[in-house]
């Protein structure tokens, strides 16, 4: 399968997290490539600390749910704490890794969903994901991630 991840971090050594993270993620698979990395603002939260992000496009024979098992592992095991507050707002983390796309499949579980239900509204997610696959298209919208950053940009 072709998973599209995306990886940040604004606590700590923000490039040694993601190359970790992105060690950690790769081991095993049928093959990898990064993006650039792309510094951003906090997203849905205020903080003095700006995150870096990359994307990530990983071939994997895990099924989307061991996928996110693993991932949580690695975030875990990377030393980053929960990323949500008692009260649901963010928080800074040293690692926080999304799935933002499985190829075409689309999944709406209660602890999955694909494509990442905020990926049109990340700026930090779509210049990633157009450099790892400019041709995939949103598989409910029929959008490319460019198409989404320019109405993203417009709006």
């Amino acid at each position: 399968m072709d998973y599209y991840l995306n990886i940040g971090s604004n606590m700590g050594d923000r490039r040694d997290n993601l190359y970790r993270a992105v060690v950690a993620l790769t081991a095993g698979t049928g093959g990898s490539v990064a993006s650039h990395v792309v510094e951003s603002e906090p997203w849905g939260f205020e903080s003095d600390h700006r995150f870096l992000n990359i994307g990530l496009w990983l071939c994997s024979d895990c099924a989307p749910h061991e996928m996110l098992e693993r991932i949580h592992t690695i975030e875990h095991r990377l030393g980053s704490m929960a990323h949500r507050d008692e009260h649901g707002a963010y928080v800074d983390r040293l690692v926080d890794i999304d799935i933002m796309a499985i190829g075409d499949l689309v999944i709406d579980s209660p602890a999955l969903q694909v494509p990442h239900p905020h990926l049109a509204e990340r700026d930090f997610f779509l210049r990633p994901m157009m450099q790892l696959a400019p041709n995939w298209c949103h598989p409910i919208t029929g959008l490319t991630a460019a198409e989404m950053l320019q109405a993203l940009r417009s709006s």
